[in-house]
């Protein structure tokens, strides 16, 4: 079993290169199961219903999302037919859709957990941890388990995937759009990557036009954050393989490119 993880993909040029390279990176890496972060897929922040049926129908099989899940209403309005998407299962209660989902695949069945972290995120109503454990607890039917947790701090990426080492199958850090080189597999087998980067603009500032982003930071002056529709661009993510009788994970290859 082989899973392909896609960074968080930003704006026009991170779908579009989404598109462009899904079909070879399925065929290339015998891929069977397609998981993509699309929380800033609609102009940089947010999904609409439109981009979440472009998305799925080429072939991505689960949408994870983050901190700017309400920054489209359509998550609110489609929220019933996005029967895809995994939302931060840690918001408040109330919040549409589900944060965890368990999906049917070759005859396994594949559990995607979305989390948010709390250091440096203002949105996550519980302790990812408690949440996790709480999922874990409660459910035995997966055969495999895959977390995308969207948070800002590596140590609180790397504390999480500790903790559940050996518990779930991956631990795969989203939310900062810079691919990290710490892929690995931790002692009790649970795969590990602090993020996996992001599919956009690859000249600006994490996908958006650098102009905003530079004098906002620069002078603390309110800007706005741009997504351009060309440009270069690239596609982050990381495939996951599995053995098809233990279905433990076997190894990890981290995919970047750029054009």
């Amino acid at each position: 079993m082989n899973i392909l993880f896609i960074g968080d993909v930003v704006g026009q040029i991170g779908r579009s290169i989404v598109l462009n390279k899904l079909p070879l990176l399925k065929s290339k890496y015998q891929i069977d199961f397609t998981i993509a972060n699309l929380e800033n897929a609609t102009h940089g922040k947010g999904l609409s219903y439109k981009h979440y049926e472009l998305l799925t129908r080429s072939g991505i099989d689960c949408v994870t999302m983050g901190n700017h899940f309400y920054r489209n209403k359509d998550v609110f309005t489609y929220a019933l037919k996005m029967d895809k998407l995994v939302r931060p299962y840690n918001l408040y209660k109330d919040a549409p859709n589900v944060g965890t989902r368990l999906f049917d695949c070759k005859g396994k069945k594949i559990r995607v957990t979305n989390l948010l972290g709390r250091a440096f995120m203002d949105l996550a109503d519980k302790n990812p941890f408690d949440c996790l454990e709480d999922i874990i607890s409660e459910e035995k039917k997966s055969d495999i388990h895959i977390v995308d947790f969207h948070a800002e701090a590596t140590g609180e990426k790397m504390c999480l995937a500790k903790c559940f080492d050996g518990e779930v199958s991956a631990v795969i850090g989203t939310h900062t759009h810079v691919q990290t080189n710490d892929d690995r597999i931790l002692y009790k087998g649970t795969g590990f990557i602090s993020d996996a980067g992001m599919c956009g603009y690859y000249d600006g500032i994490l996908g958006v036009c650098e102009e905003g982003v530079i004098r906002r930071t620069r002078t603390g002056l309110p800007s706005l954050f741009e997504t351009p529709d060309e440009g270069r661009a690239m596609f982050n993510g990381i495939v996951l393989k599995f053995d098809d009788v233990s279905n433990k994970l076997i190894e990890t290859k981290k995919i970047y490119i750029v054009e």
